[in-house]
C-alpha cells in the first residue's frame, strides 16, 4: 500500500485535512488537479468568520467558532514549521447595515442563536457614532454594525502555500496536474489518474470541491454540491483605512482593499462581469466613501462549493467503506478544525468530534 490515506484535492481543505493525517505519523498522497481546475482557495474572501453562520443549525455555528478560537494557534505553528508567516487579524469584523430594519431584523436573528448556544456569541451593535468612533472612514449611508468579537481575517494565499510546505516536509507526496479518472477497491483504494498514475491507499478522502459532483456518486455519496460565482475586486495598497473587516470590504495584510463578494447562481462560469464588478464597486464606496479615488488593480472571479443547506459534508461512504466525502463553503474559517480535529472522526478515535448533523442523511428524500 502507498499510503494510508490518499486525499483527493489538494486546496485549503484537503492539504489541511492531509496536514492533520501526517501530523498523527500516517503517511498520505495529495492528489491535486491542473490550473484549469475551479479552485475556491484562490479566490476566496479569507475571512476567519463566525457571524451569521448556523441560523438554523446551532452545530455549525460551533464548529466554526471552535475552529476560529484555534486558529491563531495553527498559524502560529505553519509559520513556525515553513518559515511562511500566515498573517491573521482577529479583532472582530463587521456586520454593515443601511438601514435600521435589516440592522434589527438581524441583530434579533442573533439573540435567537445566541440563547440557543448557552449565551456564547459575542457580539454587539453599533450605531452611526459608534461605529464612526471606530472606522473614521465609514460613510454617512451607514446607519451601523454588528461587530462580532470572534471574527477576523487572514491571507488565504499565504495559508495555501504553507500548509503545501509543510505538508511535503513532513512527508506527505502531492501529485499535481493529475486528473482522477477512476477508484477501484479491491482491498485498499485504487485511483488511477488520466496520465496513468496510480495510487494506492488504505482509505480515501474526497475533498474536490466541486469536483465532488462528478466523481462523488461513483464512491457511494450523493455529493449534492453545486458552484457559486464570487466576484472580487483589490485596489492598489493603500495608508490604513479599514481597522477591521466586513462582508463588503477589509484591507489585506499588504494594504490594498479586498471587496467582494457577489453570489451568484450561474454555473460552472468563473468570468468577471461588468455589472458584477460595478456593484460590488457601488457598495464599498456606500461604505467607505474614500474608497471612490482608490485606483483598482485587479479583479476575479471564483467558484464557491455550496451543499444545499450552505453547510458542511462529513460523510463516510456507505458503499465503499474507508472513503469519506469532506467538502464545506468555509475552508479558510474551518481550516484549523480540519487540521486538528478532523483526522479524529477519519480515524474514529475517542476525541472525535461529533458531526452527525452534517451527514449526507440530510439530504434524504422522505
Amino acid at each position: 500500500m502507498d499510503a494510508d490515506y490518499a486525499i483527493i484535492g489538494g486546496g485549503v481543505v484537503g492539504l489541511s485535512v492531509a496536514w492533520g493525517l501526517l501530523k498523527r505519523g500516517l503517511r498520505v498522497t495529495v492528489i491535486d488537479g491542473d490550473d484549469g481546475s475551479f479552485r475556491a482557495s484562490r479566490g476566496n474572501f479569507g475571512l476567519v468568520w463566525v457571524q451569521s453562520k448556523g441560523m438554523n443549525q446551532p452545530r455549525y455555528a460551533q464548529w466554526s467558532q471552535h475552529s476560529a478560537s484555534i486558529w491563531a494557534e495553527f498559524a502560529e505553528e505553519l509559520g513556525h514549521n515553513t518559515g511562511r508567516a500566515v498573517p491573521l487579524q482577529q479583532k472582530g469584523g463587521y456586520d454593515l447595515h443601511f438601514s435600521e430594519e435589516t440592522l434589527q431584523a438581524t441583530v434579533e436573528k442573533y439573540k435567537v442563536l445566541k440563547e440557543k448556544l448557552g449565551g456564547d456569541y459575542p457580539f454587539e451593535v453599533l450605531g452611526h457614532n459608534a461605529l464612526r468612533k471606530e472606522e473614521p472612514h465609514i460613510g454617512p449611508k451607514v446607519v451601523g454594525a454588528i461587530l462580532h468579537h470572534q471574527d477576523g481575517h487572514a491571507n488565504p494565499l499565504k495559508l495555501l502555500l504553507a500548509l503545501a510546505d509543510d505538508v511535503r516536509r513532513m512527508g506527505g507526496q502531492v501529485l499535481n496536474g493529475k486528473t482522477v479518472t477512476d477508484v477501484e477497491k479491491p482491498d485498499g483504494f485504487r485511483i488511477r489518474c488520466s496520465d496513468g498514475t496510480t495510487v494506492a491507499a488504505a482509505k480515501l478522502v474526497l475533498s474536490a470541491g466541486l469536483g465532488a459532483a462528478a466523481l462523488g456518486p461513483r464512491l457511494g455519496f450523493k455529493a449534492p454540491v453545486r458552484p457559486q460565482r464570487g466576484q472580487v475586486l483589490i485596489t492598489e495598497k493603500l495608508p490604513k483605512m479599514i481597522n477591521r473587516p466586513s462582508l463588503i470590504a477589509r484591507q489585506v495584510d499588504e494594504g490594498g482593499i479586498q471587496i467582494g463578494a457577489t453570489n451568484e447562481e450561474v454555473g460552472h462560469d468563473d468570468r468577471v462581469t461588468q455589472p458584477g464588478l460595478s456593484g460590488l464597486a457601488a457598495e464599498a464606496i456606500a461604505a467607505y466613501p474614500a474608497l471612490a479615488k482608490a485606483q483598482l488593480v485587479r479583479s476575479w472571479g471564483a467558484l464557491r462549493v455550496l451543499s444545499p443547506d450552505g453547510l458542511p459534508i462529513y460523510q463516510e461512504s456507505p458503499d465503499m467503506p474507508g472513503a469519506f466525502l469532506v467538502t464545506c463553503h468555509s475552508g479558510i474559517t474551518l481550516a484549523a478544525a480540519h487540521a486538528r480535529n478532523l483526522p479524529d472522526w477519519l480515524e474514529a478515535t475517542d476525541a472525535a468530534p461529533d458531526l452527525e448533523v452534517f451527514s449526507e442523511h440530510r439530504f434524504a428524500v422522505s
